[in-house]
């Protein structure tokens, strides 16, 4: 082991409650998983440092970790909100911002944002984007202006017939599904791939559901088998355990019974199968 040394730059340095924050807890379980909730388990049941133990007490209490009907330690909807956020944060936090929401489309719709020009009015379409300036115009050009003859106590009329509607245009939106392939083979716990792969698909995860709410998301996670991934499951998914050590391996399982062959291999075509 080698040590470097530097001048001291007069910093506090940071106490232990510091270093173990909730945003470090968070990027301990989602660089180990299920493994870092069973290490918070064993912490829980043997408080040796009492810092610790009282901020898993206020994780527990302001709801962040949750437990089950057999006291197991689970993530909660609410931590899984804050990692997704702080995944999209770190992902792109050099980008720069967008002007416009929503899948645009060519063509003309309804849920996009107003732009230039009208449109006929046709039975359906919503009187909330009637223009009324290119509406009064046609009604005038059509049918003339009101009768002047009518004295003051008697009203003037302007007359309209449907086909002097017009309405306002909007860019036009539609929804998308998404589907995200995870590799979960052995070889992606090597230099923190997959927490990094695990980061870009809860950051799609905080994208979509914040800004696009019509869209679908799912998740495949594929090795010598695939599955698919619930949203809730994900910040604790990690790769399969590498059991084979040698430089070539040919196996022949039947595709029924997959889940006897080792599972850190890679097997894209199966994950494909699952869209």
């Amino acid at each position: 082991m080698k040590y470097f040394y530097g001048e001291f730059d007069g910093q506090e340095f940071p106490t232990q409650d510091k270093l173990f924050s909730f945003n470090d807890l968070m990027q301990f379980i989602m660089q180990y998983g299920q493994q870092a909730i069973k290490a918070l388990e064993q912490m829980m049941k043997n408080p040796e440092n009492e810092q610790q133990s009282q901020l898993l007490q206020q994780l527990l209490e302001s709801g962040m970790l949750d437990k089950d009907g057999k006291g197991k330690l689970q993530l909660t909807g609410k931590a899984i909100n804050r990692m997704q956020r702080r995944a999209l944060m770190e992902v792109f936090a050099n980008l720069r911002t967008g002007t416009r929401e929503g899948h645009e489309k060519i063509t003309p719709g309804q849920g996009g944002e107003r732009i230039e020009g009208t449109k006929p009015y046709q039975y359906g379409d919503p009187v909330s984007e009637l223009d009324l300036h290119q509406t009064l115009h046609n009604a005038l050009q059509r049918h003339g202006l009101p009768d002047q003859s009518k004295t003051a106590t008697q009203k003037s009329k302007i007359r309209f017939d449907e086909r002097d509607f017009e309405l306002h245009i909007h860019e036009g939106t539609t929804s998308c599904s998404t589907v995200v392939l995870l590799d979960m083979s052995g070889s992606m716990m090597r230099y923190n791939r997959f927490l990094a792969a695990k980061k870009v698909a809860m950051a799609m995860q905080a994208l979509v559901r914040s800004r696009f709410p019509q869209d679908t998301l799912d998740f495949v996670g594929f090795y010598s088998g695939a599955n698919r991934i619930p949203e809730a499951m994900l910040p604790l998914t990690m790769p399969k355990p590498v059991t084979i050590y040698d430089y070539q391996v040919r196996l022949r399982v039947p595709i029924n019974q997959i889940d006897k062959a080792p599972q850190h291999f890679t097997n894209l075509h199966m994950g494909l199968q699952l869209f």
